[in-house]
């Protein structure tokens, strides 16, 4: 029996996008080729992206600083990338943030930059711990 994921439709077709951009390039490259590389091919699937979006970040009702997202697909699903050797902890907790901070659903960190393309697949409920 198939799992139900939010949005399982929509992260299909990033993942896809982005094996085919991992296949055509290999790795060795920085994160901004994989990045302007994948939004053409999420375009040409027929999504909606959005890139390096800036976005304040507020503790409470107070603004303490802004951060840029990687990629925004759909409004709904955050991706961060990487081209680096090896995902880290802080990567993970990085798009954790992200996801609690902006009030995104689901979010996929990609690494570009290991032999074989590495995703992980994050998602965040909105409760407040």
């Amino acid at each position: 029996m198939a799992e139900h994921f939010a949005y399982r439709e929509i992260t299909e077709k990033i993942i896809g996008c982005s094996m085919k951009v991992h296949r055509f390039f290999g790795l060795g490259f920085k994160e901004e080729i994989y990045e302007r590389s994948l939004m053409i091919e999420l375009k040409n699937a027929g999504l909606n992206c959005a890139s390096q979006m800036s976005r304040d970040i507020f503790y409470y009702d107070r603004w303490v600083g802004s951060s840029r997202l990687d990629l925004l697909i759909e409004d709904v699903v955050l991706l961060e990338l990487k081209a680096v050797s090896k995902i880290e902890e802080e990567h993970c907790n990085r798009i954790l943030n992200y996801l609690k901070i902006f009030k995104v659903e689901v979010g996929l960190l990609i690494n570009f930059g290991a032999q074989s393309l590495q995703i992980k697949r994050f998602a965040y409920s909105g409760q407040s711990a």
